[in-house]
């Protein structure tokens, strides 16, 4: 193995810059793969938190009906405590109360009462609440909302409103 010696110092710096450009690549590539790592890793413990939080909403179900048909025993009251803070300690977080304005992003509107002096549509009665994970909706809020009567179609008013990308001659 005969290997000849760079011969001056500007050979020597050349062979210094690019094993240092190297060894930044490296080091950058590196860098980069423990945050898609670290990413990934919340990402797949975000995902197992929502699927066992789903699979638990028919249980919170069940106990909040419990809760509401009879008075709470000391072993249901415990259960249901336990739930909640287990729940909540994963993030879920449940929405849907009266007088929240209804959206249709959060909420399932079951049945709509008309109010001719309402201005807008507001859930007023949460037949099932909603759950959220974060910013990840797990399930709409299953409501009843009052608001004013629907605005009337005209016969000249198109069936669908217009798309924007659309032009109609």
């Amino acid at each position: 193995m005969n290997r000849s010696r760079p011969r001056s110092t500007a050979e020597l710096e050349r062979l210094l810059q690019e094993r240092t450009a190297d060894l930044q690549r490296v080091k950058a590539e590196y860098d980069n793969y423990r945050k898609r790592v670290r990413r990934d890793r919340l990402a797949v413990r975000q995902i197992a938190a929502a699927n066992v939080l789903t699979g638990l909403l028919p249980v919170l179900d069940a106990v909040d009906r419990a809760l509401a048909h009879e008075p709470p025993t000391p072993g249901l009251k415990d259960i249901a405590d336990t739930l909640e803070s287990q729940a909540g300690g994963l993030g879920l977080v449940a929405f849907g109360e009266v007088g929240d304005e209804f959206d249709p992003t959060r909420h399932e509107a079951l049945a709509h009462h008309v109010r001719a002096d309402a201005d807008r549509l507001v859930c007023t009665a949460v037949l099932r609440p909603g759950y959220r994970l974060g910013d990840q909706l797990l399930r709409p809020a299953h409501v009843e909302v009052t608001g004013p009567p629907p605005a009337r179609a005209t016969r000249s008013d198109p069936p669908f409103p217009p798309h924007p990308y659309i032009r109609r001659a």
